[in-house]
């Protein structure tokens, strides 16, 4: 077994990781500046949503960014 196939496991698991705080912390972003808007503009659930979705969209390109920087090394 070359050192490669050693490393293979725990490329995947830090890549996986890498994943999940992306798309969990961007949406934990989106979603407190969304609440923080809306108490300040009383406006209840739409700045949350709009924080949810840009947090996601945001969450999920930083993923794509992620996965195409660990597909080049290989």
């Amino acid at each position: 077994m070359n050192r490669n196939q050693e490393n293979r496991p725990f490329r995947a698991m830090a890549l996986y990781s890498a994943v999940l705080a992306q798309l969990a912390g961007s949406m934990i972003a989106g979603i407190f500046a969304g609440l923080t808007l809306d108490s300040y503009f009383q406006t209840v659930p739409l700045f949350l949503i709009i924080g949810l979705l840009g947090g996601l969209s945001a969450g999920i390109y930083a993923m794509l960014r992620t996965i195409q920087h660990f597909n080049s090394g290989d």
